[in-house]
């Protein structure tokens, strides 16, 4: 009996644990703390600590066996952290001394921040046993990759030192480097952390594993002693100036310049940002990375200039992500030539208002000019987009969104049906208050001098249930043939999408696997315009498993169908005859994907493929091998490879990309990355090598040099150019 009664408190107490909802409080002081990651300080002893962590891998279900605590200080300007990791030994993976690392695969702590109490946004703070310190803006809840964003940028101060079998970290944060309503006296907060050595993720506030570690509905409470004040953020000023040679061998040009512009930042009240730019220069941006592209369709690419990326999820995340989302900001800055060619458009200038007005609402405002380039028939244009959103009920909110681009002038060159564009939408955003439920249903409508009302608009649904064991989804997209958004991500227009999907989650008790799934998820679409033809489908089945040791591994087949509508050429091939339009494809193929520990010092991901690909076949394998000289030199090298064959007259080829990328961090100011990369497809081996210093908070000096070549025919140069830019973040 007694042991019986033993087992039940045993079983209860964790139990217990998880029902109540953690909280500490944070004591206000009037002393400044020294950031030496000591801990010394007498006050540091009077303050409460956030600890108790729970395991979030492998297991989701007991206290984490290496323990964290948190201990919080502020004062009228600072929020001051102190942390104590401990771990099972001082072998840490750090891969790097860049600032912005991401958390899998090495040692860290992040701290995240729901200001607002809203359980939508929330500021990251993370740092390694090294020091090295990151920062990300969480957008959506954290309920998916694409709301955790690590371009943004503030000015904080964070220091770790190594002890043995432990690694304190000490921060200060200003204030004013967080949005917050005057006279709060609680944040939503909560922590995770990545222990390589005993091969555990723990969090504060206890998280289920079928969701992310950063997802903000699983949060305790920091209870402030007294009320926060008013947020006084200085006047920052971030000049720049940039030189720039290159040249152009194709036309054997030379070029030279000399820019100087910046942005101002500006606080209204405690929840705004005014950012202000003047002669933009991005030319320090790290280069995209290329992408093999068989499908008729553009690829997005995720926006990296720092201008566009606070609250960013207030302008780009509207609609349909993959087929009809209406402001897309890489459109800004980037024209189409008179021969259609994608080219540099120059901005010259704008400001951009975002934030919260209260606790409820939300406001963006995003007004930016591009100059007139007449030479490439490009005109003048202003591009503005303005964003109103209401949260409702515990996680769920409502925004609209005005997009408008218009042309300035009356160029002979610019076509009557460009002289603008605008869309005006309005999304209900749903994320129940345990995440169990997310989804979103929106309706968009189009406005241009060409358009025709009965098919200028675009809707949708996208409806999703999250649980232990069952994963459930339904997604519905409708894009009209004349919908149209300048602005916007548009893959093509004129289709109905329905893609139902359902997952079963499986948990083993015993063995290698910490959880495998399986997925089937069918795709269909059919053309409006085409008495709703079905023209698409693709019906996937997949299974995928993680193993305890984090290495990952998934197979599955897809059976497609695809009716051409027009004539097209997988291949790119220059003068091939293509695949006949007015003809159905039905294709099968067989995928597998292998990801290996990320903790060793040489890992690697292999994904091959190969199957039946329109009328012929295809092979193909990706991947990529990485190694570690930790922490001051880690390369990697991406590949992608397709073996296109079709049958005669049409036109058979081999695609491949190759993409080794070397990075020297020096020390934790000074970095060079180096990427090369050589595609067969574009006839171009490019070279782009970024030296940068970080010689002051958010100051820096970049020295990069971009170098392309004509590979095929003959190994020549195509264009080369070096640029020196320095920038200086100013406080007034």
């Amino acid at each position: 009996m007694q042991s019986r009664l033993l087992f039940l408190l045993l079983l209860w107490f964790p139990l217990s644990l998880l029902a109540q909802k953690k909280q500490f409080s944070v004591k206000h002081i009037n002393e400044t703390i020294t950031i030496d990651a000591s801990l010394d300080e007498k006050v540091w002893e009077t303050a409460e600590s956030a600890k108790d962590f729970w395991q979030y891998f492998p297991t989701d279900s007991i206290l984490a066996q290496q323990q964290t605590e948190i201990k919080m200080l502020y004062d009228d300007k600072v929020l001051y952290i102190g942390i104590k990791v401990n771990t099972a030994g001082n072998d840490y993976i750090v891969p790097s001394l860049r600032r912005d690392f991401r958390a899998g695969g090495n040692d860290n702590i992040s701290l995240l921040f729901d200001t607002f109490n809203d359980g939508t946004n929330a500021f990251l703070f993370g740092i390694n046993p090294y020091g090295v310190r990151r920062e990300a803006l969480i957008s959506g809840g954290g309920s998916d990759l694409r709301g955790f964003n690590t371009t943004w940028d503030v000015k904080w101060k964070g220091e770790s030192k190594i002890y043995d079998n432990y690694y304190i970290a000490e921060m200060a944060i200003p204030l004013t480097s967080f949005k917050f309503k005057e006279g709060e006296t609680k944040w939503r907060f909560n922590s995770y952390r990545f222990d390589t050595q005993s091969n555990e993720q723990s969090t504060w506030e206890h998280i289920p594993q079928n969701q992310f570690i950063f997802n903000l509905a699983f949060m305790g409470d920091m209870v402030f002693e007294k009320p926060l004040g008013v947020s006084k953020t200085p006047f920052a000023l971030i000049p720049y100036i940039n030189t720039q040679a290159a040249k152009d061998f194709e036309e054997d040009t030379d070029f030279s310049q000399f820019k100087f512009g910046g942005d101002a930042k500006v606080s209204i009240g405690n929840g705004m940002n005014l950012d202000i730019t003047v002669n933009p220069d991005f030319s320090n941006v790290e280069v995209d990375n290329i992408i093999t592209n068989l499908t008729r369709f553009e690829i997005s690419l995720p926006e990296r200039r720092q201008f566009f990326i606070d609250n960013s999820d207030l302008f780009a995340d509207f609609g349909d992500s993959r087929d009809a989302n209406p402001f897309f900001s890489r459109r800004i800055g980037i024209a189409q030539d008179a021969n259609g060619n994608s080219i540099e458009n120059e901005i010259i200038g704008g400001v951009r208002l975002s934030g919260k007005l209260d606790q409820n609402w939300r406001l963006g405002f995003l007004n930016l000019q591009t100059e007139k380039d007449e030479a490439n028939e490009i005109s003048s244009n202003n591009n503005t987009v303005f964003t109103l959103q209401r949260k409702l009920f515990s996680r769920s909110n409502i925004g609209f969104i005005f997009v408008n681009r218009q042309a300035f002038g009356s160029d002979d060159f610019l076509e009557e049906e460009d002289r603008y564009n605008r869309v005006v939408g309005i999304d209900y955003n749903l994320a129940s208050a345990d995440n169990t439920w997310v989804g979103r249903v929106y309706t968009h409508k189009s406005f241009s001098p060409d358009s025709r009302n009965e098919e200028d608009f675009s809707a949708g649904l996208n409806l999703n249930y999250n649980s232990r064991r069952y994963n459930f989804g339904l997604r519905a997209t409708y894009v009209g043939d004349d919908f149209r958004s300048d602005l916007g991500f548009i893959r093509r227009t004129d289709i109905f999408r329905l893609q139902p999907n359902i997952t079963r989650i499986i948990w083993p008790e015993k063995g290698k696997i910490n959880r495998h799934d399986i997925q089937f998820q069918p795709a269909f679409l059919w053309r409006p315009g085409l008495d709703f033809q079905n023209t698409d489908y693709n019906i996937s089945t997949s299974w995928r498993a993680e193993f305890k040791n984090t290495a990952r591994l998934s197979a599955g087949i897809n059976n497609r169908f695809t009716f051409l509508t027009s004539a097209f050429d997988p291949t790119g091939t220059e003068g091939a005859i293509p695949l006949p339009a007015d003809r159905g494809y039905y294709y099968t193929s067989f995928n597998a994907e292998y990801q290996s520990d990320r903790r060793k010092v040489f890992s690697y991901r292999i994904s091959p493929s190969a199957g039946a690909f329109f009328n012929g076949d295809i092979y193909s394998i990706d991947g990529q091998m990485s190694l570690r000289l930790q922490p001051n030199f880690s390369t990697s090298v991406n590949f992608n490879y397709n073996r296109i064959e079709l049958p005669n007259p049409f036109p058979s080829a081999t695609i491949f990309i190759v993409s080794p990328r070397f990075d020297v961090t020096f020390n934790k100011s000074i970095f060079w990355s180096t990427l090369v990369q050589y595609s067969n497809q574009s006839d171009n081996l490019g070279i782009n090598s970024r030296l940068q210093w970080r010689f002051a908070p958010l100051s820096d000096l970049f020295l990069v040099y971009t170098d392309n070549y004509f590979t095929l025919n003959t190994f020549a140069p195509r264009n080369r150019s070096i640029n020196l830019k320095l920038t200086y973040w100013l406080n007034i």
